[in-house]
């Protein structure tokens, strides 16, 4: 479906073109496709004449987001899709298997355990009430997702996020990065300071570095420099080395290099996360794996073995 829709809007375009509209002109009808970031880069190039850099500038960009962004989704595919089918596997073992053993372990009548008992009790309120428990989830899920579309919601999402041990900071490094890369080609291509900002803050994918851009666009308007804007905010969001190099560009008047520093540094910073975070999370869900399923089988086939001894 997504590629006879993008041929349509291209033959579209093409048809705007035929009639007289400038290239950005004809893109800009279809936001869905082309972003205000992209649009304003091509009327950019349009302006300044060098167009055939642009699309190559575009081109350079878009898979330099593509590969950061899919890497750092890709990392934590597999262990969300190695939880969901561990704890798939718990429920059936706890709806369908646990209640049968735990029959014939209730009718030897020997004292359970402690920690068989809590199995036993999972297992029961499972049985009797897992269908409220879904619906619960379910309708609590709906509302999240309904709170989360909302801006409080949004800035509620990304405080969570960035709290996460680990995965907090790499989203931190993975959004100052695409800031820097955006902030680099715009202006690289003769776009204000102040619309580069303004493109920025729509296409950063994160509330809070959002509203901290946009207020940073006030800064810059009433003639602050762009580093002195973002030293307001803590450490935790605008690193120091991050306004400190803003810092250095300005007052050499290279922002272009210093930018393309930056994101150069964080790209590599969130691949070598990434890379860290792969490394890691296979030894620590296999630990977790066999811990929870030792606990379950401990609990089911100790009291088994004590009734079998005491024949």
């Amino acid at each position: 479906a997504e590629k006879p829709f993008i041929r349509q809007v291209l033959v579209q375009v093409s048809d705007d073109l035929q009639a007289g509209n400038s290239i950005s002109e004809s893109l800009e009808k279809h936001p869905k496709v082309f972003s205000d970031f992209y649009v304003n880069m091509v009327r950019s190039g349009e302006e300044s004449g060098k167009l055939d850099q642009t699309f190559l500038y575009l081109a350079d960009y878009i898979d330099r987001s593509y590969e950061l962004g899919s890497k750092a989704r890709n990392a934590l595919i597999y262990p969300a899709f190695i939880t969901i089918t561990f704890v798939a596997v718990m429920i059936l073992m706890l709806t369908f298997v646990i209640p049968k053993v735990g029959a014939i372990l209730e009718d030897s009548g020997q004292e359970l355990p402690f920690y068989t008992l809590i199995i036993l009790g999972v297992s029961n309120f499972l049985v009797n009430y897992g269908i409220f428990l879904l619906i619960a989830l379910i309708v609590g899920g709906f509302f999240m997702y309904r709170y989360i579309q909302t801006p409080a919601g949004q800035v509620s999402w990304s405080r969570f996020k960035f709290s996460i041990p680990y995965i907090g900071p790499l989203y931190k490094k993975l959004y100052l990065s695409r800031i820097a890369d955006n902030l680099n080609v715009m202006l690289s291509s003769g776009i204000s300071a102040v619309r580069a900002l303004e493109i920025t803050a729509n296409v950063v994918s994160d509330e809070i570095y959002r509203g901290i851009l946009r207020e940073s666009i006030e800064g810059v308007k009433s003639g602050q420099p762009l580093s002195a804007t973002l030293m307001r905010y803590s450490p935790e969001s605008v690193p120091g080395i991050f306004v400190q190099m803003l810092q250095i560009g300005e007052e050499t008047g290279e922002m272009g290099n210093i930018l393309d520093r930056l994101a150069k540094f964080y790209n590599r910073e969130v691949n070598s996360a990434v890379d860290t975070l792969v490394s890691l999370i296979e030894p620590i869900l296999i630990v977790a794996l066999a811990l929870g399923v030792g606990f379950l089988l401990a609990a089911v086939l100790l009291p088994i073995y004590n009734s079998a001894s005491a024949l």
